[in-house]
């Protein structure tokens, strides 16, 4: 997460803290979420049969359950999709470009051919 960059539409300096997480249930850990709550991130994030089925026996002291919304998780797929199409082209898979500027160039390469195959409307 100390890598992350948001650049910003007019000026000022990028943002490093995004609003939302999208996260699948492996990332489902007190550790994590704690993280993230402070750093004010909204996480969404399922949470594992077992962890349920813990908290659950625990009772009471088990306390309530992480909060969860399903219907921007739904999004998460939307990404995954796009990340394989691109990881479909083998330059962008393997990252044989050593600079950033010749990889990116890549991925809009890569993009295009895409979009050229199965414009959307």
């Amino acid at each position: 997460m100390a890598g992350i960059r948001i650049r910003r539409r007019g000026r000022g300096r990028p943002r490093t803290r995004p609003g939302r997480v999208l996260c699948d249930k492996a990332y489902s850990n007190r550790a994590i979420r704690a993280h993230l709550r402070r750093r004010r991130i909204t996480a969404t994030i399922p949470e594992p049969s077992d962890q349920v089925k813990n908290r659950l026996r625990r009772g009471r002291s088990g306390g309530r359950p992480p909060a969860f919304d399903a219907e921007s998780y739904k999004q998460r797929n939307v990404v995954e999709r796009a990340i394989n199409k691109l990881k479909g082209h083998r330059a962008v898979a393997t990252r044989y470009d050593k600079r950033d500027y010749m990889f990116r160039g890549t991925i809009d390469v890569a993009s295009i051919r895409i979009w050229l195959r199965d414009p959307v409307p």
